[in-house]
């Protein structure tokens, strides 16, 4: 151990201190970054290889470097207090769930309900799913195909939280306000204070939402041929004296992380695709390339970043980071700008991925999106029918364009397409 300390103590008078480094400041928070994040990293990538500075922190954009930090459980922890400080939102209900979630609990806790669910979350079991997801899509098709055109993010939003609803046995009438309450969620991490009373009232409804939802339940249990994932969630608090508070933010926090992921890359593929048609025209007859359609897309655009503070001082490529600094990951574009990637800013479904050029659209570490698989799932399934049922879309207008801090994504995309004849 002594010898360790050594070496911790030798690499930390040799590295230079994060403060100390010149670093690009990364205009993040502005509309101009949002629609086109590339260049201000390029600057960023031009001043220092993997590190940026904003107000609250640093930005780590390389995906060497966040492949590295972010597997490191042992230095690094989630910090959603230190949101909650950015935000100022002590005492208010958003900031509650936001320390109190389930990927910011103790690891007793995260790891019972994480193992509680992890057989409901396994690629067979995503798989097993697959065709209540396109009675859903076919569902939406049916309902929005007639208009021959919409804004095709609005037509998204409803997909995820629908198998959500369907995965938990919620009724489908709380479907419109459900995903009201996840379009305001999904603004949370943007870190404007002035979200904080919308965001209260959405967790009111969320709340509201899930505890009624536990309450029947309970009173009304299913049968074992009937079990589901609200049912697997029940059992696992008894076992574990987990109460109705967690088990109601743990169903909060499914919703939350399964819709935007779903709902803005499924936006973003069509934005891409219109563009592309050659590759769209393939989705509507080969189910094998949507899968590799959804991982490219995933490589070049995910909708969140990630957020860590420092347990402790460590050093990383000759930086010293100091305890409780807040590190933000760049999932979102370390694939589309990492230089070891041959033309990185390329879309090609059929490109050969060497094992670390693999994206990190679902983290890394024991916080790796546990609904990773489902989300693929839902993707392909959903890109395979769009293809089929809607020709030749094109965009009647530019996209609009989410905060890059928080759940970037497209906001509005108004498409048109001629409906396949029956």
């Amino acid at each position: 151990m002594s010898s360790e300390i050594a070496q911790l103590k030798a690499a930390s008078t040799a590295a230079t201190p994060i403060a100390d480094l010149s670093l690009h400041d990364l205009a993040w928070d502005t509309p101009a970054f949002a629609a086109d994040p590339y260049p201000g990293f390029a600057a960023a990538r031009a001043k220092h290889s993997w590190l940026a500075k904003i107000d609250d922190g640093y930005v780590v954009f390389d995906l060497q470097a966040i492949r590295h930090l972010l597997i490191k459980d042992e230095d690094l922890r989630t910090s959603f207090d230190g949101i909650v400080d950015i935000m100022d939102a002590h005492g208010s209900a958003w900031g509650r769930f936001a320390k109190e979630q389930m990927i910011a609990l103790p690891d007793r806790e995260h790891r019972v309900l994480r193992n509680a669910f992890a057989a409901k979350f396994t690629p067979r079991n995503a798989n097993q799913l697959r065709p209540m997801m396109r009675e859903e899509m076919e569902r939406l098709l049916a309902e929005w195909l007639p208009r021959g055109s919409f804004d095709f993010e609005e037509f998204a939003s409803y997909y995820p939280v629908s198998v959500m609803a369907r995965m938990i046995g919620a009724p489908l009438d709380a479907i419109p306000d459900l995903r009201s309450a996840m379009e305001t969620m999904g603004l949370a991490f943007s870190m404007d204070r002035a979200l904080i009373p919308a965001l209260d009232r959405a967790m009111e409804r969320l709340d509201s939402f899930s505890f009624g939802l536990i309450a029947e339940r309970r009173a009304n249990p299913h049968a074992n041929e009937e079990i589901d994932l609200l049912d697997l969630l029940i059992e696992a608090g008894s076992e574990n004296d987990i109460g109705d508070r967690q088990l109601a933010d743990l169903l909060i926090f499914l919703f939350v992380a399964g819709y935007d992921t779903s709902k803005n890359v499924l936006t973003y593929m069509m934005h891409m695709l219109t563009r592309r048609p050659e590759i769209y025209a393939r989705c509507a007859s080969d189910a094998d390339y949507c899968r590799k359609v959804v991982e490219e897309a995933l490589r070049m655009f995910t909708p969140a970043f990630t957020f860590r503070a420092t347990k402790h001082d460590i050093v990383y490529r000759d930086v010293l980071i100091a305890k409780d600094t807040m590190l933000f990951f760049a999932l979102n574009v370390a694939g589309r700008i990492a230089p070891e990637i041959e033309r990185s800013h390329d879309f090609e479904p059929e490109r050969t991925v060497q094992a670390h050029e693999r994206h990190v659209g679902f983290g890394l570490g024991k916080h790796m999106c546990l609904g990773q698989h489902i989300a693929r799932a839902q993707l392909s399934e959903a890109l395979h029918l769009i293809a089929q049922h809607m020709l030749r879309p094109r965009e009647e207008q530019p996209p609009g364009w989410r905060p890059f801090p928080g759940v970037w994504g497209i906001k509005g995309l108004p498409i048109t397409f001629e409906p396949a004849v029956a």
